[in-house]
């Protein structure tokens, strides 16, 4: 399928994990790919998409700075045009029991989880009602929006604002023909995981590396850990045409892990 030929898909933290994973399915499917990130690996990713004869930009940009978003947007529409897609996925956790997580732990967290995502959502939005023909965004959450986990408060926290961001955004632009969702990603394999199964499993108990994991896996009803393809499936529904009368929703791709 080639449902996005002539659309132009924005996607922070798009150079790794789920991110690069959603960049891979949009590009696959005709897109015009913008990848940010504040990694240098995003040049990279972004060479590696192209191979395929995608039309990939790599940006550098930091999401907790306003003026690197308003960078990458304009980047974006110098090379290709309208904005068409803006996927809010940039990302980062840190473990820890409460007593050691620090007020600047807390504020980063929610600068690049929360504040981040509002910022590309503001930024989006705009060039949208712009150019006047409607969008899509789509806001990565986790499954810690609906249920925080332990030692996570500032994540969960983050993951939280998102969800409720998505809904007030949806209603607010819902007469423009722009739709705003977000995904909860479960048990994914990626490197935020490799980082979650280490880092949990040693507070946790004596697990070794992906025990964890595996033990937490069969928690699931299909008894597997998703892939990036799994989350890119979901974005790319939610980004067509076919989602054209869904928004303000936030979606569970967990293999059933929570089902609310």
């Amino acid at each position: 399928m080639r449902r996005f030929d002539g659309k132009t898909v924005v996607i922070t933290g798009g150079n790794k994990g789920i991110g690069y994973a959603i960049a891979e399915r949009f590009a696959g499917e005709g897109a015009n790919v913008v990848i940010a990130s504040f990694e240098e690996q995003v040049r990279e990713a972004a060479a590696e998409l192209g191979k395929s004869g995608a039309s990939v930009l790599p940006v550098l940009c930091d999401v907790t700075d306003p003026a690197q978003i308003t960078r990458l947007y304009d980047e974006a529409e110098a090379e290709f045009g309208g904005i068409d897609i803006s996927i809010q996925n940039a990302g980062i956790i840190y473990i820890s029991k409460l007593e050691d997580v620090s007020l600047e732990q807390w504020n980063r967290t929610l600068a690049v989880n929360t504040t981040g995502c509002f910022l590309c959502c503001q930024e989006a939005i705009a060039r949208m009602r712009r150019h006047g023909r409607g969008g899509r965004l789509i806001n990565t959450a986790s499954g810690q929006a609906r249920d925080g986990f332990i030692y996570t408060p500032h994540y969960a926290a983050s993951k939280f604002g998102v969800m409720g961001l998505t809904q007030s955004l949806a209603k607010e632009v819902a007469l423009e023909n722009i739709t705003v969702n977000a995904i909860c990603p479960g048990i994914i394999y990626s490197e935020m995981w490799d980082y979650n199964d280490r880092v949990w499993g040693q507070m946790l108990g004596d697990y070794k590396k992906g025990e964890l994991m595996e033990e937490w896996v069969q928690g699931i009803p299909m008894k597997r850990a998703g892939q990036g393809r799994d989350v890119a499936g979901l974005v790319a529904f939610l980004a067509s045409a076919d989602a054209d009368y869904i928004t303000g929703q936030t979606i569970n791709v967990d293999g059933g892990l929570i089902m609310s």
